[in-house]
């Protein structure tokens, strides 16, 4: 698993002096890219292939507040990818500095073609990366059914 550590800034508080719910999107998401850097899948591959991520919905499960002054461990999980590589998920615990979880997020994407504007397979050779990636216990393989798996679809103003 993979794992980064965040110090809690003044920044990233809110009104009531706990992490705010943006700052954990932030860590998320900074995990998240870190760990792709570092599995060879970063900014300057997916200039090359013309691709970038682009997030379908994130859940945030609350179970303890965080507060500054002790530094918050974000973990990093690939739990499911579609045959071809576009869809992708990610699981993120958040560790409080004596390791007791106080927080899980869970998140649906894919790859966008950026000339195209489109969802479309990877290219051979980051596909090739990805399927490397270290994975969740619980790991599947995601369909298109998965990324509405919660029920929500558009709907348009009669």
């Amino acid at each position: 698993m993979y794992k980064k550590e965040f110090d809690v800034r003044w920044s990233d508080l809110d009104p009531n002096r706990h992490m705010a719910n943006s700052a954990y999107q932030n860590f998320m998401s900074h995990t998240r890219m870190a760990f792709l850097i570092e599995n060879n899948f970063g900014q300057r591959e997916m200039a090359q292939y013309n691709t970038g991520p682009v997030v379908f919905n994130e859940n945030i499960f609350y179970f303890k507040e965080i507060h500054q002054g002790k530094p918050v461990t974000v973990s990093c999980e690939v739990t499911g990818m579609s045959e071809d590589g576009s869809m992708f998920s990610f699981r993120h615990n958040f560790y409080d500095h004596k390791g007791r979880n106080v927080a899980r997020g869970l998140m649906t994407g894919a790859w966008l073609n950026l000339k195209e504007r489109k969802i479309m397979p990877l290219h051979s050779d980051l596909q090739e990366k990805i399927k490397h990636f270290p994975r969740s216990t619980d790991f599947i393989i995601l369909e298109k059914s998965h990324m509405r798996a919660h029920g929500e679809f558009p709907q348009d103003i009669p």
